[in-house]
Formats: structure tokens, C-alpha cells, sequence
């Protein structure tokens, strides 16, 4: 999960973040000054109250539709599934992150993604986010580099790679190996297109 892209893939692949309350910020900042200027009690005030609150009801639709769509994707084509265990709470406690994590709405995406997937008879498997960034997912070696830095390059196997596409290998890696290296099958999902094929999905 990330916030330039909603989520990156192991196959490679990335879900673009829509950012509605982004894209709809300036609007929702106009309406709400229009508010603060009504007089309380009045008609007018009223009516304004009422446009600020369809703006919240619009971000609201738009990102359970986004969301409910792409986890219908997901579950569509994989039938294993590796996620971070994110404790977005704690996130959100960053001031400089905490508008654009709410934005995306990871938990909610969690939440849904693992109703679902149950309903599917889909596996899903959360694992600790600690060093999926940092592990170089061939050769494991870790290594400090700053957010800025959008390629990981190993230093130790020469790996160079996009740093999410890094951090999704090692997730997988990681679920996989606590299901012994056998990815369960799905009735009718295709098989997980990842650098583990082959190796775990026959």
C-alpha cells in the first residue's frame, strides 16, 4: 500500500490513488467558508450545511465504489492474496501524511478485501510491513534508503528495481513462506503472476 500509488503488485502491476478528497478539497474549502458566513438559524445556513454535506457524501461514494471495485479485481484474478499488517491508526497520527492515508482509506480497503475474499473462498494473509522496503527480494540484504528514493538498488546482487514493486516480492515471500511455499488454489482464479510462479503455484 502507498500513497503515490493506492497499491503496487508483485506482478509488476500498480492501482493508481484516486485522491478524491483531493480532487475535491477546493470545492469542499469554498462551501464550507460559504457556511461560516450564513447566520445560524437562517434558511441560508441551512442550505449551505446541506452542500457541504453532499461534497462529503460524494468523497465517501466515490471511494467505497473505488475500493469495492478493485478489491472484485483482485479477488477476481488471484486467489492468494499477501497484505501488509498496517496499523493505519497510528499512521494517521503523522501530521504531514495523516490528510492523504485517510484519503486512501486503507482500513476500510482491509476491511473489505478480507469480507469478501472469504465470501470468495480466497485466501488473504496480512504480514508484518517491518523491512519489506528495506530487503532486497532476491538476495535479502538490507539496506537504509530514504523514502525520496524510488529504486532499490542492491548493493550486494546488483537487483535494481522499483522500490514498491521491491517491498510487494518480499510480502508475498513472506505469506507464502508461512504457508509452507504452496499458494492455495482458487476455484476459477487465475494463477498469481509473480517472480513465484512456478515455483509455488503448480
Amino acid at each position: 500500500m502507498g500513497l503515490k500509488y493506492f497499491a503496487y503488485l508483485s506482478t509488476d502491476e500498480h492501482i493508481e490513488n484516486p485522491q478524491f478528497f483531493r480532487e475535491e478539497e477546493k470545492a469542499l474549502g469554498k462551501a464550507q467558508r460559504e457556511l461560516s458566513k450564513a447566520e445560524r438559524g437562517t434558511r441560508q445556513r441551512e442550505k449551505r450545511r446541506r452542500v457541504v454535506a453532499r461534497i462529503h457524501e460524494r468523497i465517501k461514494n466515490r471511494r467505497q465504489n473505488f475500493i469495492q471495485q478493485q478489491v472484485a479485481r483482485l479477488l477476481k484474478r488471484f486467489g492468494f492474496i499477501a497484505v501488509e499488517a498496517l496499523v493505519v491508526r497510528s499512521m494517521v497520527k503523522n501530521p504531514k501524511l495523516a490528510k492523504s492515508i485517510a484519503d486512501a482509506a486503507w482500513s476500510m480497503f482491509f476491511t473489505h478485501l478480507t469480507l469478501k475474499a472469504e465470501e470468495a473462498a480466497r485466501c488473504v494473509v496480512k504480514v508484518p510491513p517491518a523491512y519489506t522496503t528495506q530487503a532486497c527480494s532476491e538476495c535479502g540484504q538490507r539496506q537504509n534508503i530514504p523514502l525520496s528514493v524510488r529504486v532499490y538498488e542492491c548493493p550486494q546482487c546488483g537487483l535494481g528495481i522499483d522500490r514498491d514493486h521491491n517491498a510487494s516480492l518480499n510480502i508475498l515471500a513472506q505469506a507464502v513462506g508461512r504457508h509452507g511455499g504452496v499458494i492455495p488454489e482458487a476455484p476459477g482464479a487465475q494463477a498469481v503472476g509473480s517472480r513465484h510462479k512456478g515455483k509455488h503455484d503448480e
